[in-house]
Formats: structure tokens, sequence, C-alpha cells
């Protein structure tokens, strides 16, 4: 999931080598943690934020198959 992740955000942003996906779980969830150069931020949040809407919705629908929850956020 980390590597979708990526892969998707990469292309998107001015300093691709400084995208980081970190990842925490607990019983019900799993969260992921994406950080991006600040400059970067708000070509990954996009206008009223459709951008990481889109991002978060195909996370989650490559996670249906987990028993856990999945999050996306952004480190600011």
């Amino acid at each position: 999931m980390k590597e979708l992740i990526k892969t998707i955000v990469q292309p998107l942003v001015d300093h691709p080598e400084e995208v980081e996906v970190t990842e925490t779980s607990d019983n019900r969830n799993i969260t992921y943690l994406l950080s991006v150069n600040k400059e970067d931020m708000g070509k990954v949040i996009g206008k009223q934020g459709r951008v990481i809407k889109a991002i978060r919705t195909v996370v989650y629908a490559a996670g249906t198959g987990h028993d856990k929850r999945i999050h996306l956020e952004i480190n600011e």
C-alpha cells in the first residue's frame, strides 16, 4: 500500500525524492502518514481538497480486502 501511495503522489510533486509514507496500525485501523516537501503541499491537496480526496478514494478501494480500516493523512 505504501508503494501505491508513493506511485500516485510522486508524479504530482516537484520534489519526488522527499515523498515519504509511514504506516502505523492498531487492532482496528491502519494509518498511512504522507510527508511531502512544504512547496508541494498544495499540489497534493489540490483545489478544495479534490486531489487528496481522489488519492484517498483509490487507497481505500485498494484496501477493501483488509479487515482493518485504512486512513490516509498528510503530515504538515
